[in-house]
């Protein structure tokens, strides 16, 4: 079933809505609300009804309202003047007036089986006792301890749901197969370990197994010497946190491209999208919108959903890749406003939300929602890459040190390694060491999935060192990945304060024939 009217035609199942045949991007409340109002265009629908419809069980001005109806009237082609499509009906609410085809008997909505089940989709792990190799007390206490910690420090990742220690602790001892425990649990993942005290040291071994198909899908060994206790728990448990959280997503993305297309569910499909979106190319861009669309219309409420078009839309504009990066950024702001909407305490929801504000240049906002995003998980090694660049932007070089450093040291393999190691370049740049900046930025540019902004970093940092002929080769990298790249470009990916440092980038870059 879908409706025409004029040149649009609205899918409601599809959740799509198309001009002479292209997709119109429109905001998920947005093209709710269309299809809420053609859905019902017999009367004319009420502000509160639209407010119960698009805001479950939320408190929302009139202005809110305002604003989705006014974005509603712009997909369409309509406005507020000449109400061609929707009509206003002066304090009470609206109404869809334009002529209206079905190509077929409109049918209420039946959500999909996958929607139904979004939150059990959701991936899940269950953190058992550790096994202690000996009768020393402190192992059997540590046993314990460490995984209550792991279970408090994993509670905090918003994507993964923890099975209970209550629940879990049942398995102490336990010498069950982790088939049978994640089938008991109803958990996806199993986390156990084996603690064994040495002579003078203490041994720590963890496995994290699929609990479905029993495929262990990583594992590491931690030693430390007796009196550095207190430290092993806590590098055990950030340790564990960066790896369930690159491994399990990795994972999940694996059974999906491997599942038929009618089989995923908005987790997923999400986690499809998460695996194209840190590629920053226009194919991949493209791919992770169609996914986290695709989420969002299995789960509405799905906030990090909206947080990752928030982040499609900041490449968009990063990179240039449209012809209005106004625009993009004016997108990824409001999809991260959803995103915060729908879930307030989600790292990556405050991660996308101060990227917004790098585009709109006032890193002084941005650095306050990357400071929430640590805060709401300490182990977020992203979220001090990101501190780290806005520091870099207001001149803090102590801080991008401080957050880079941190960075590493939770995700060495990071997907955004070649962004931490342009950063640090930039940041030596401005500190003088222009050898090292150099160096680093090679580094940086030849790192996987690094983009022309880099290679601009490698350029600039060679340039001002001397280099000409690894300058030249960085400059023939750039022009072949884009042509029209500028200063301009450079600077509003990297907004640096420093007067002195833009002054001797810009004239090197400038000398380079940017």
């Amino acid at each position: 079933m879908a409706w025409q009217f004029g040149d649009y035609r609205l899918d409601p199942k599809g959740f799509e809505l198309a001009l002479r045949g292209e997709t119109v991007h429109a905001e998920p409340q947005v093209l709710e609300l269309i299809i809420h109002l053609v859905r019902h265009r017999s009367r004319m629908v009420s502000k509160d009804e639209i407010a119960n419809t698009i805001w479950p069980d939320r408190i929302v001005s009139d202005a809110s309202i305002s604003s989705r109806i006014r974005s509603a009237r712009q997909a369409l082609g309509d406005d507020g003047r000449n109400q061609a499509l929707i009509r206003t009906i002066h304090g009470k609410g609206f109404r869809f007036v334009a002529e209206v085809t079905e190509t077929a008997p409109a049918q209420p909505i039946q959500p999909s089986p996958a929607a139904d089940k979004g939150e059990l989709s959701r991936p899940s792990v269950a953190v058992l006792p550790f096994r202690p190799l000996g009768a020393a007390p402190d192992l059997a206490i540590l046993a314990e301890a460490i995984p209550h910690e792991i279970i408090q420090a994993l509670s905090r990742l918003r994507w993964l749901a923890v099975i209970a220690r209550g629940s879990s602790f049942r398995f102490r001892q336990s010498q069950n197969e982790p088939e049978l425990v994640g089938t008991a649990l109803g958990a996806g993942y199993v986390l156990s370990g084996v603690i064994e005290g040495l002579s003078g040291a203490v041994a720590v071994a963890i496995e994290l197994v699929d609990a479905v198909r029993g495929e262990v899908i990583w594992g590491d060994r931690l030693t430390a010497p007796i009196e550095g206790i207190e430290d092993l728990r806590q590098r055990i448990t950030t340790h564990v946190v960066t790896a369930l959280d690159l491994h399990v997503p990795q994972n999940e993305v694996r059974l999906a491209i491997h599942s038929g297309a009618e089989r995923l569910d908005a987790w997923k499909t999400f986690h499809l999208g998460l695996s194209q979106l840190y590629r920053f190319t226009p194919e991949a861009n493209q791919l992770a919108k169609g996914h986290f669309h695709g989420a969002i219309r299995l789960d509405p409420q799905f906030a990090r959903a909206h947080a990752g078009l928030s982040f499609t839309r900041f490449i968009d504009a990063f990179l240039h890749l449209g012809p209005d990066s106004g625009a993009s950024a004016m997108a990824a702001r409001t999809h991260a406003e959803r995103g915060l909407e729908l879930d307030p305490l989600d790292p990556f929801t405050h991660y996308t939300m101060g990227r917004s504000y790098w585009l709109a240049d006032q890193p002084e906002i941005a650095a306050g929602w990357f400071e929430r995003a640590i805060e709401l998980n300490p182990n977020y090694a992203q979220g001090f890459y990101a501190s780290a660049f806005t520091a870099l932007m207001i001149g803090d070089i102590p801080k991008v040190d401080t957050g880079l450093d941190a960075a590493l040291g939770l995700s060495p393999l990071d997907p955004l390694l070649y962004g931490i190691r342009g950063v640090r370049a930039q940041a030596l740049i401005q500190t003088g060491d222009t050898a090292a900046a150099a160096r680093l930025a090679d580094r940086a540019a030849s790192t996987p999935g690094a983009h022309y902004l880099i290679s601009m970093i490698a350029a600039a940092a060679n340039g001002l060192d001397g280099r000409q002929q690894q300058a030249s080769r960085w400059r023939e990298d750039v022009l072949r990945r884009k042509p029209d790249a500028s200063v301009a470009q450079y600077f509003a990916a990297f907004p640096i304060r420093d007067k002195d440092t833009r002054d001797r980038i810009t004239g090197e870059l400038t000398r380079q024939g940017f």
